[in-house]
């Protein structure tokens, strides 16, 4: 696919158009599997950026984060906004810095500065980032197995073990709140169609709307996904396990060539075999689990992963001051020219 033409069409003109981005992108390039190199014909188009930030945003009271346009899956980041999740090692930003050449679309000076700060964000804080992301991988995939394959009952208990935990947050907060309560248990379905179903006794005066309004948002869309296994389709979704099963492994692969080797490898070339078997269904049983290969590889890798953070001669933490002085030359630039164009005549 060509990408620069692509990026060229009307469905992307916001990118010349809009204030915030034309001349100001430093940084555009793929995202997710075309960035990877696991894309199939039904792979999305992601494009991910870099723009400078307005002086108004840096000296005024303008304020900008990030433009998403969800009609072609493109998100483009504020510089500051970038930097903050950087010092974080957040898998999703840390991949626009290890791209292939010919995957940057735009590439200013600038953008090519960032690149070559890389080792600015390369610290410990990955095991924490990456092990997180890849273990939130592994929990979608066994809820989601075990949504599959439970009887309705159990699937039940599994729904309300779910709720539970997704409201934590909210019963630490409101827990010795005075004026009420709630409780959650199951019990004979009313519904004809269940044998069992999750029942709530709630009661409270002088709760704030908002924070009745998000508790229940969370217990709504919670059972709202596990209801949907009633309707499911077969294939869709478990084209949908097997991604979830690809990125687990990818963000852990990820994380040795931080750990180990320093440094950011997005396109996964040397891991196709692997990760294309599981994307394509290699380690899925008929019954929609997986092979006992497949968690054993996911052991070792978590053993490897305890290993890397144990050995990793990387810093715990960022050098603040550099970072910081990184930042200030680059908004100076922002401030001082009038458009980025000027940068690079």
């Amino acid at each position: 696919m060509n990408f620069r033409a692509l990026m060229m069409t009307k469905e992307y003109d916001f990118l010349r158009t809009n204030e915030r981005l034309g001349s100001r992108i430093i940084l555009l390039g793929l995202g997710g599997s075309h960035a990877y190199g696991t894309s199939n014909e039904n792979s999305d188009v992601d494009f991910r950026g870099v723009t400078l930030s307005l002086p108004s945003d840096l000296l005024g009271l303008t304020r900008f984060e990030q433009y998403e346009d969800r009609q072609t899956d493109t998100v483009i980041y504020s510089f500051n906004k970038i930097i903050r999740l950087l010092l974080e090692c957040n898998p999703n930003t840390c991949e626009l810095l290890g791209l292939d050449e010919d995957q940057y679309l735009i590439k200013t000076r600038l953008g090519q500065e960032l690149i070559d700060h890389t080792d600015l964000f390369l610290t410990k804080r990955a095991v924490k980032s990456f092990g997180g992301y890849a273990g939130a991988q592994l929990r979608r995939l066994q809820n989601a197995i075990a949504r599959d394959n439970m009887e309705q009952t159990e699937r039940e208990r599994h729904i309300l073990t779910s709720v539970k935990n997704a409201l934590y947050d909210f019963n630490r907060r409101y827990g010795t709140f005075s004026n009420g309560s709630i409780r959650l248990y199951i019990d004979e379905a009313l519904n004809p169609e269940l044998e069992t179903e999750i029942f709530v006794d709630a009661s409270y005066t002088h709760l704030p709307l908002r924070d009745y309004e998000g508790m229940w948002a969370t217990m709504s869309n919670v059972v709202r996904d596990y209801d949907k296994i009633g309707k499911r389709n077969k294939k869709k979704d478990d084209n949908h396990l097997n991604k979830h099963a690809m990125h687990l492994l990818r963000l852990f692969m990820m994380a040795f060539d931080i750990l180990e080797h320093g440094q950011i490898r997005t396109n996964r070339r040397g891991d196709l075999e692997l990760l294309m078997k599981v994307r394509q269904g290699g380690f899925q049983k008929a019954d929609g689990t997986f092979q006992a290969e497949f968690y054993e590889i996911v052991a070792d890798y978590e053993r490897r992963l305890e290993e890397a953070a144990e050995n990793c001669t990387l810093p715990a933490g960022p050098d603040m001051e550099k970072v910081e002085a990184f930042v200030e030359y680059v908004n100076r630039k922002s401030i001082e020219t009038g458009t980025v164009q000027e940068m690079f005549s």
